[in-house]
């Protein structure tokens, strides 16, 4: 599967002109917020070698990161954090997440393409399977989701040393499963994820 313009060329073709392609990153993970991005993309400035930012190597995601964020008509990131996401649930989180970065565009767009969801706004959107290895610009969002959402998972890691978050950015590995066991859930873990939920409970019944 190849990232093509169909979908914005489409959109085009109905008069619209600011289209923003949205992603996010982060809805398996135990541990923080939820990232998710909007991307205008300039026709006029394509970037070269978008993909969906799971099938790209860290090196390269970083370098296309700077290509769009140099290039874009405008990019944005919003987030939902892990009290958010506890409270409404991953799904709600990720669509609150995606709002507050449409609402971070500027200009604002007239389009939405989406990945595999739609959003409460009140402008025309599409949501598309796997677009994230379809669209160009949503291929782009999940670039700019990916790389944002990892580098504030390195930085918690200093702020929350032992739970190995800069290797595994909070996905339940055997790593990260053991050190909740023996470390405990710190207060950016997810309470509503099983393995967190479970690591709490182990850590009470120990306590009685």
């Amino acid at each position: 599967m190849r990232c093509t313009d169909q979908f914005e060329e489409a959109a085009r073709s109905e008069g619209f002109t600011l289209i923003a392609g949205l992603d996010e990153a982060g809805r398996g993970s135990l541990f923080g917020p939820v990232y998710a991005a909007a991307v205008i993309l300039d026709p006029r400035r394509p970037v070269q070698g978008l993909a969906d930012s799971k099938t790209l190597a860290p090196a390269r995601r970083t370098q296309l990161a700077a290509q769009i964020q140099a290039t874009a008509v405008a990019w944005a990131i919003g987030v939902a954090d892990a009290a958010e996401i506890d409270c409404i649930n991953i799904y709600q989180a990720s669509r609150l997440a995606m709002r507050r970065a449409v609402a971070g565009l500027h200009p604002a767009p007239d389009y939405l393409l989406i990945d595999a969801l739609t959003i409460d706004w009140p402008g025309p959107q599409r949501g598309i399977i796997k677009g994230d290895a379809q669209v160009r610009s949503i291929a782009a969002a999940s670039i700019l989701a990916k790389t944002s959402r990892d580098a504030c998972l390195v930085e918690w890691d200093r702020q929350c040393p032992g739970y190995g978050l800069a290797r595994h950015k909070g996905y339940p590995t055997a790593e990260h499963r053991q050190a909740l066991l023996l470390l405990g859930p710190s207060a950016q873990h997810r309470r509503s994820y099983a393995p967190v939920a479970e690591a709490w409970q182990a850590l009470a019944q120990a306590a009685l």
